[in-house]
């Protein structure tokens, strides 16, 4: 038993299947299959339950496997020793960040952070999807859900709270519903998945309700919803940290202000994979994305 070997066995268990892993390690899927028969057949026993869709470890292969993250990190930490040696914090972050909170809200923390740390390479992607962080090989994800996915850590950054809002030009036209049913008549600009109904929650004390909407324009880019927005073309169901700035200006008002909204979920939440031993970099981008979150004035911004 080699480390490759003991390697290879972290990457299908990470990845959940053998294809999977394959794609991260640029192998065929023949190949991985191969190596880790003849990893099983020098330990001598099965270490990778195998099914059509999935590769769950046996006993066995859950204890290799929990010595080779081991053995991973510490090979990671002697690396990072050597090579900042005698310099400043290096080494890459691969962040994914929603739209309107990623350009809205954590872009002056990204800078700042760049700034403190010019040694450490950003890598930022600027999407809303809840995509697989291993097959996208991302390091971090921020995002906004109910409830974050069972097999990934997940810190939270705090709440988010929908608005409806329009422009002033667009209530000096149309009065701006007072109750929930009256966003079923209007148009409704906000992010949505096509083809499937908007379905809004609403949530009044222990009242519960939920509407369905049919948007007349859709868009996952937020800046652009903004723009929408202030131009007049319909009743906005965004995160107030979108219009926060234009509702202090007294350019968009908002209405339903006694009902908390949600659409994708209310709370934002830091995600990255468990098991993992993270270079020094990706530590230290944890905690100042922590650190910016509980600071004074920082709930201001997202609320």
């Amino acid at each position: 038993m080699d480390l490759q070997s003991l390697s290879l066995l972290v990457e299908i268990i990470d990845a959940g299947n053998l294809s999977a892993a394959a794609r991260r390690l640029k192998m065929s899927r023949a190949n991985v299959s191969y190596h880790l028969n003849q990893l099983e057949r020098s330990v001598g026993a099965q270490l990778v339950r195998r099914t059509t869709r999935r590769a769950e470890p046996t006993e066995i292969g859950l204890r290799l496997y929990q010595h080779g993250v081991a053995i991973q990190g510490e090979l990671l930490a002697a690396r990072e020793s050597v090579t900042t040696l005698g310099e400043g914090l290096q080494g890459r972050v691969r962040l994914s960040v929603p739209s309107g909170y990623g350009q809205l809200v954590m872009a002056d923390w990204l800078i700042d952070f760049k700034r403190r740390y010019p040694g450490i390479v950003l890598d930022v992607v600027f999407e809303n999807r809840i995509e697989d962080l291993l097959r996208d090989e991302v390091d971090i994800a921020i995002r906004v859900m109910p409830e974050p996915p069972q097999n990934l850590v997940a810190r939270e950054l705090g709440p988010v709270r929908y608005v409806a809002c329009a422009s002033r030009d667009y209530a000096a036209r149309h009065p701006l519903p007072t109750q929930l049913d009256g966003l079923q008549g209007a148009p409704v600009v906000t992010a949505a998945v096509i083809g499937r109904q908007l379905r809004v929650s609403a949530y009044q004390g222990e009242t519960r309700r939920e509407v369905i909407l049919e948007p007349t324009l859709i868009s996952e880019n937020f800046l652009f919803l903004r723009q929408a927005i202030l131009a007049g073309l319909g009743i906005g169901l965004v995160p107030d940290y979108v219009v926060n700035d234009d509702v202090r200006r007294g350019e968009v008002l908002t209405t339903l202000d006694d009902w908390r909204l949600s659409i994708f979920g209310t709370q934002m939440f830091m995600l990255y994979m468990p098991n993992r031993q993270h270079t020094r970099a990706i530590r230290t981008f944890i905690d100042f994305i922590l650190e910016r979150v509980r600071a004074p004035g920082a709930a201001a911004e997202s609320n």
